[in-house]
This record gives C-alpha cells, sequence and structure tokens, in this order.
C-alpha cells in the first residue's frame, strides 16, 4: 500500500534481514489535506498542490477557497504536476526495498467538454438507429467510468443517465431482437447511474423499455437478467405516481417472472430486486385484487415464509413487505393461516430485525386475527401461545413506531379474551424476556 507510510518499520526483504529503520515521507510530497503521499498531484491557481482526489472532494463540499492560504481561487482549474509526479514515483521505486510500491501514472480524467461530445454523438446514433456506432460510444462512457469514481459522477453530472435512457426507449421501440446487443450494452451502463432523474424514469418508463427489460429477465446471460431486474427496482421505488407499476403490472408474464426468481435465487441481488418490485407491485393503491390473487396462486405465500426462516436484515424486510401485502387480500389470508409457519415465523420477527420488520409482522397478523373469517379463533390461540402477547408488550414498552405501537394495541384487544384459558404471563420470565431484547 501507499497510504500510511509516514512511519513504518520494515523487517525482511528478498530474504535478507533489514535493519529496522523509520521510513519517512518527504513533506512536499504529502498532500496538505491528507498528509498522505500523493498520487496525483495537481496545482491550482494559488500555486499550492494537491493529491487529485483530496482536492476535487475539498471543492464539491462547497468550499471556494485554497485550504493551504484560505484564499480564494479565481478558478478551479487543476493542473497536473507532473514533474513532481515524476518525482515521487523516482522515490518510490529508490524505496521498493523498504516495501514501498511505485504509483502508477494517473490516468487524465474526462472533463465536461468530452462528456458533452460523446452524448451528443449517442442522441444523433439513437435517432439514426445505428446501433454499432451507439454502441461504440455507450462502451467508451463505461471505460471512462470504470477508470475512476471522479470520472464517473462528472459523467452522471452531465446527464449521461437521461441520454442513456432516451437511446434505450429508441432502440427498443424499434426492435428488440435487432438492437439486443446495444439495449443490454446501455442497460450496463445504466446500472451505476442511480438514482434517476425524472427524465431518465420518463424514458425507461416507456411501455416499450419496459418490455425489453422483462425480455431480458427471460434471457439465460446472468448478465442483462440482473441489470434488467435491478434497473426496474430503481424505477418502481422513485415511481411516486404509480404510473410505471401500473404498466408494468400489465406486462404478461411479469408476476411468474419475479416469483420464480424468488424460487431459484438465482443471486441475492436478483433476489432482494425481485422483493422490492414485488411489494410496489402488490401494494399500490391501485392494485387489483386479481394481482394479488395471481401471485398467491404461484406459491408466493409459501416462498416468503421458506425465506423468512433463515435470511439477512434487507432480505426479510422485503419480504415481510410482501407477504403483509398479500395479507390484504382473503385468498393471501386463507393461503398463510393453512401453513404452520405463519404464525411462528412473524411472531418470531417481532423485535428481532428491524422497526419496519416488526411494523410489517404485526401488520400481517392484525389482518389474519382480524380478518381471517372462521380461522380467527385458532390464530389468536397459536398467536398467545409462541408468545405474542408478551412481545407487543414489549413493542409498546421499547418506543417503536407510532404506526406499529397502534396496530399492536388492537391486536393486543383481540388476543384478550382468549388469554383466559392459557397460563398467565409469569412477571419473572416477563422480565428475562424484556431483557433478551
Amino acid at each position: 500500500m501507499v497510504l500510511g507510510w509516514r512511519r513504518s518499520r520494515v523487517a525482511h526483504h528478498a530474504g535478507k534481514k533489514q535493519p529496522d529503520v523509520e521510513l519517512v515521507v518527504p513533506n512536499h510530497f504529502r498532500c496538505p489535506i491528507s498528509l498522505e503521499l500523493m498520487k496525483d498531484p495537481v496545482t491550482l491557481s494559488s500555486g499550492i498542490t494537491y493529491d487529485r482526489e483530496s482536492i476535487e472532494t475539498w471543492l464539491e463540499a462547497g468550499n471556494f477557497t485554497c485550504p493551504a492560504t484560505n484564499q480564494i481561487l479565481r478558478n478551479f482549474d487543476q493542473i497536473p504536476n507532473h514533474t513532481l509526479r515524476k518525482m515521487i514515483q523516482d522515490w518510490c521505486v529508490e524505496k521498493q526495498n523498504f516495501g514501498v510500491e511505485r504509483i502508477p501514472t494517473p490516468r487524465i480524467p474526462v472533463s465536461p467538454v468530452e462528456i458533452s461530445e460523446i452524448l451528443f454523438s449517442v442522441v444523433a446514433s439513437a435517432r439514426r438507429l445505428d446501433q454499432y456506432r451507439c454502441l461504440e460510444l455507450v462502451q467508451t462512457i463505461e471505460k471512462w467510468g470504470g477508470e475512476s469514481e471522479r470520472n464517473r459522477r462528472c459523467i452522471v453530472a452531465n446527464g449521461a443517465a437521461a441520454v442513456l435512457a432516451a437511446a434505450f426507449d429508441a432502440f427498443a421501440n424499434d426492435s428488440v431482437e435487432r438492437n439486443a446487443t446495444v439495449l443490454e450494452e446501455i442497460l450496463c451502463a445504466l446500472n451505476w447511474m442511480f438514482p434517476f432523474d425524472v427524465e431518465t424514469q420518463i424514458s425507461l418508463g416507456t411501455q416499450a423499455s419496459l418490455r425489453c427489460m422483462v425480455l431480458f429477465l427471460r434471457c439465460k446471460d446472468l448478465s442483462p437478467k440482473q441489470n434488467s431486474i435491478v434497473a426496474l427496482k430503481e424505477l418502481v421505488s422513485c415511481d411516486h405516481d404509480q404510473h410505471i407499476v401500473e404498466k408494468l403490472s400489465d406486462i404478461e408474464g411479469v408476476i411468474e417472472i419475479l416469483v420464480e426468481f424468488i424460487r431459484k435465487q438465482i443471486c441475492p441481488a436478483i433476489t432482494k430486486a425481485s422483493l422490492t418490485i414485488i411489494f410496489h407491485l402488490i401494494s399500490f393503491p391501485c392494485s387489483s385484487e386479481k394481482i394479488k390473487l395471481t401471485f398467491v396462486k404461484t406459491g408466493l405465500v409459501s416462498l416468503l415464509l421458506e425465506i423468512l426462516v433463515d435470511s439477512d436484515k434487507s432480505i426479510c424486510e422485503k419480504a415481510l413487505g410482501a407477504f403483509d401485502g398479500l395479507c390484504g387480500c382473503k385468498e393471501g389470508r386463507e393461503e398463510a393461516q393453512s401453513n404452520a409457519l405463519t404464525v411462528p415465523v412473524l411472531v418470531k420477527k417481532i423485535l428481532r430485525v428491524s422497526d419496519l420488520a416488526t411494523e410489517y409482522s404485526i401488520s400481517a397478523l392484525l389482518k389474519l386475527c382480524k380478518y381471517g373469517g372462521r380461522d380467527e379463533g385458532r390464530v389468536l390461540v397459536e398467536a398467545l401461545q409462541v408468545g405474542a402477547f408478551q412481545k407487543l408488550l414489549l413493542v409498546l414498552q421499547v418506543g417503536c413506531g407510532d404506526e406499529a405501537k397502534e396496530k399492536a394495541t388492537v391486536l393486543m384487544k383481540l388476543l384478550n379474551p382468549y388469554r383466559a384459558g392459557l397460563e398467565c404471563i409469569d412477571s419473572v420470565d416477563f422480565k428475562n424476556l424484556k431483557r433478551s431484547f
């Protein structure tokens, strides 16, 4: 490593024992901001040289002065200090016996002008439906983005996502089969341009673009499948008006594809994205009973319960949200009530994962107990037997969200009449239970 060499001791090199010495980095090789060895020294209009990454972070934070002199900068130009960089590289080579690695020559960062030019060309090639030229341009953008985080920020700041999304829509409208290669490449580039701005959402939220992404979900290759599902997740997550969610729900076969991803669990990213999309499809205000019923018929209720038995926080929250949504319809509740895992799993997740998971668990239990038909009593007794009442008491005490507390209060009132036939809560056991949380 290059960083942190101010005081490093080296004992061995190439099988020869070296005397213990302190390797000190020359002061003029250190960045005045980070105090670390500079990898890409650049000079400001004030005449002071900094490491590019450090000074860019300083300027992007809204500072208009030189950190060392405190004078207002006439401009924000960063001139590469090639002489100093060469001296630092030579010093690294000279000290390689002490474990110092030579700093590679940095790539020249992409400029806003270069980005604007290439984006203009993307627009022109999309209008002509020249997929080969567009593919070449998108690959250049990806290459620039792969060189540094600074390049990525600059590319995104100059509106690349909206331009690429518009090109994606143009090629999708023309022919997905004929333009599959360039469409996959655009999706790949868009996957590091989150969150999407409004223009990008509009272009990717068209019927043609959505159908193209759903078509890619059927691909055998993992890459287009993952890029599409992640892009769809991003779209539905920021779709406040629910227009995109509604269009997506109308595409034939999308529900079955999403459930299949949950069943097979190809990779964590696809599983999480699928759960998020399912949650939005089930939960949006205009969601029809038909959509929920379709999900229930695919066996999603049982799949979610199996996932909830052993899953990390992120997946658990999404699975509980989807499960709670399915309990909003009669068929979903009946399917949940018939599964022996339902009540124990929901009660177990209360106060075990997060406040959000607790809220979803209580909400699902309340729906099963309040609108469960002839099985209401059985569910209430089972919930009491696995410790639901004690958990709900703790919810009211430990400071969960107001909505969770309100639902917990209602659920406790439903449970209370059934407590008479069960063993009363032992105060000592309750204290021990409380202490375990």
